[in-house]
């Protein structure tokens, strides 16, 4: 049987020399990569009570999900701005080019609700940051933040260190 690391592909200098970029698609494109690495991100929430699971466009969709729908919770996707129909709370925050807005629905979490972040990958931990911010600024709590990978050189995790951070695999460099 692989291990989760064997189906990632790793691409050096991409998008630039020194970088190696961590193909995610790679996992999905496999059945039973994709079985594996939701199986092994789930197991990172046993015996941990919440409520609902959020995950951020698009990647936090694909893994966030299937989660939520084998653990029997709600789903809350966290979308780009202008593509959910209803009424929404933002927040802008900035990325390592810029700035990028993220927005939920007002109504998707209640107050003193445990929410679980479900996320391909934490680099910097920026989008993660934000949807944190989302959640409570409506009243949760973040109870923990499930990845599929980290990039440790990026620091994401010392930027979330009030928060149960847990990834499936921890590269060390960026």
């Amino acid at each position: 049987m692989k291990r989760i690391e064997d189906y990632v592909i790793s691409i050096p200098d991409f998008p630039e020399p020194g970088i190696i970029f961590r193909d995610v698609t790679s996992v999905l494109q496999d059945a039973d990569g994709l079985r594996l690495a939701i199986d092994l991100m789930q197991e990172k929430l046993k015996g941990l009570e919440f409520d609902q699971i959020a995950g951020s466009e698009s990647r936090g969709f694909i893994f966030g999900a299937p989660i939520a729908y084998n653990l029997h919770k709600p789903f809350i996707p966290i979308r780009k701005k202008g593509k959910l129909p209803r009424e929404t709370v933002s927040i802008q925050y900035e990325l390592e080019y810029g700035t990028a807005e993220l927005e939920m629905h007002r109504d998707a979490v209640k107050p003193g609700q445990k929410v679980v972040l479900v996320d391909d990958l934490i680099a910097t931990g920026g989008t993660n940051e934000a949807m944190i911010r989302l959640v409570e600024g409506l009243g949760g709590e973040v109870v923990k933040a499930v990845f599929l990978m980290e990039l440790a050189g990026l620091k994401g995790r010392e930027r979330l260190k009030e928060y149960d951070v847990d990834s499936v695999i921890i590269y060390p460099g960026k």
